[in-house]
């Protein structure tokens, strides 16, 4: 089916997938197509949301692009067109109240903890990559704390278990995890363990598991399956394996037991959920046939998402259709580079984060999340982006940290981290009391100027973010750049200075590598 929405002058829209966030917003004359019925990468929703209050809903994902001044879509599933108010945020909170469980959501009261947004998160994955082991981490955790930093969550990444799919310690790298988590305990950090969705497909225990050997009975219960019952292989960053269907009870159980026992006989906190996002599912990702009649992405991708809802401490970052939902949702890997997925990537994607229903926003790692950096010939770490990163990182509702600042930086450089981490600090009493709002009303944490202060001209502005509705943030994020121009939306604004600023004005001011600009609304 296709679907086609003709322009109004003067119109943005916001939609699609996060990793796209860079394309937002789009106009008449954009050159922008894609197909999400094939790349649904990070959180995905089938809506996009229009600056002038209008907005495209599907009940599936599609393909959409720009042609001829019309905003174009082809796809499965119903297309609909609602006209709800005069804004982007008229536009968002109908859409969410229409379309999001949200409601739902707030009957059930769930809350996240707090601890996800008082201090900075720490990740082994750049400091390790795929070779943590218990030595490695105890050291990194009190090198932490020695640092100056508060133990908070500390999440120990890929390659700390055996095969995929088993959830068990490696015994060589880690000899005795539950002295290790009780050590990590003591010292004040709660600790989540990487999975994903994905079982070595090989070997005695995956022989067991799909009872191929000894239970031919079970033969076709667990794992996804293929048109000829057999386990799907998928394609995957790590080569190929099968895929857990959480839709079933079976696959739900077979996870599920593995992960109880980690908590139970080590005394795991929690776990962040890698993987499973919607192309992993996709028919083409699969080696070994075509895909069973039931095969259905989106479900597949919304249950893997709900079976880790449940643990009190998770983390997602590939979600189809979940806005809405009280999940931590990160964004994908950035890059140590300033453009190309890097730094500048960081506010337009999480404003589209926020505009798909959900706020409770991490933006990946500072200095970059990519492992494959250190492997680039003559990479070196840039401290300037390091610092711009941290700072742009600083007023997120979240902040994670992986490769060690004390270990990569000059001491000077090491004193802006710190600046940044307690600005963060400083402000996380206000950051949760804006966690406790998204939670009761579904609204973005991290909005864009656009959202809280409409056809002021704001809509492309993708280098200042709001923070709720009365901080305003303004990082810098391109090298060498040591002024910027202001845009301050409505009000008057005051900085740490006491300096006060007309709204509705462009202003240059200083910004020298130190300092993050960023301004409270005077009330």
């Amino acid at each position: 089916m296709e679907f086609r929405v003709k322009f109004k002058e003067n119109e943005f829209f916001w939609g699609g997938a996060v990793a796209d966030g860079t394309d937002m917003p789009i106009n008449s004359n954009s050159h922008y197509c894609k197909d999400y019925k094939f790349d649904a990468h990070n959180q995905m929703m089938p809506l996009f949301l229009s600056s002038l209050g209008r907005y495209i809903w599907s009940d599936k994902s599609f393909k959409v692009w720009v042609e001829n001044g019309e905003l174009c879509f082809e796809g499965d599933g119903n297309f609909e067109l609602y006209e709800q108010g005069t804004c982007l945020r008229d536009a968002y909170v109908a859409s969410m109240e229409k379309h999001f469980p949200f409601e739902q959501t707030r009957k059930l009261g769930k809350t996240l903890p707090r601890d996800f947004f008082k201090t900075a998160q720490f990740n082994t994955w750049v400091e390790f990559n795929y070779e943590p082991t218990q030595k490695g981490v105890l050291e990194y955790a009190h090198a932490i704390v020695d640092n100056g930093f508060d133990p908070g969550i500390l999440m120990i990444d890929e390659g700390w278990h055996k095969r995929y799919g088993q959830w068990q310690f490696d015994p060589y790298k880690f000899p005795d995890p539950r002295a290790m988590i009780d050590e990590l305990h003591s010292l004040g950090f709660i600790v989540m363990l990487w999975v994903t969705p994905m079982v070595t497909a090989d070997g005695v225990d995956f022989c067991k598991a799909i009872g191929s050997l000894f239970n031919p009975e079970g033969y076709d219960k667990l794992f996804l399956r293929n048109n000829e019952g057999k386990v799907a292989l998928i394609e995957w960053w790590n080569g190929y394996s099968a895929i857990l269907d959480l839709r079933k009870e079976c696959d739900r159980k077979y996870l599920g037991d593995k992960l109880d026992f980690l908590m139970s006989e080590y005394g795991v906190d929690g776990f962040k959920f890698d993987g499973g996002s919607y192309f992993m599912y996709s028919p083409k990702s699969m080696i070994n046939g075509t895909p069973r009649d039931d095969h259905d992405q989106e479900a597949l991708n919304l249950a893997w998402n709900e079976f880790g809802a449940k643990y009190t401490y998770h983390e997602y970052k590939d979600t189809f259709k979940g806005g809405g939902k009280p999940t931590i949702q990160r964004l994908c890997d950035r890059e140590h580079v300033w453009q190309g997925g890097g730094i500048e990537s960081l506010l337009p994607c999480s404003i589209l984060q926020g505009l798909f229903g959900h706020p409770f926003i991490c933006p990946d790692m500072i200095g970059g999340g990519s492992w494959t950096d250190d492997y680039q010939p003559g990479f070196k770490i840039d401290e300037e982006l390091f610092i711009r990163m941290a700072q742009a990182s600083a007023l997120f509702p979240m902040m994670q940290f992986s490769r060690a600042p004390w270990k990569c930086l000059s001491e000077n450089a090491y004193r802006s981290i710190i600046d940044a981490y307690k600005l963060h600090i400083s402000m996380s009493d206000e950051i949760i009391e804006l966690v406790s709002n998204a939670e009761k009303t579904g609204e973005p944490i991290l909005r864009s100027l656009e959202y809280n202060d409409p056809h002021q001209g704001y809509a492309t502005i993708a280098d200042e973010f709001m923070l709720g509705e009365d901080i305003l943030v303004c990082p810098i994020i391109t090298k060498g750049t040591y002024q910027k121009n202001i845009t301050f939306p409505f009000g008057k604004w005051t900085d740490s200075d006491g300096s006060i600023y007309e709204g509705r004005s462009v202003i240059t001011l200083d910004s020298p590598v130190e300092k993050l600009l960023w301004f409270r609304r005077v009330k």
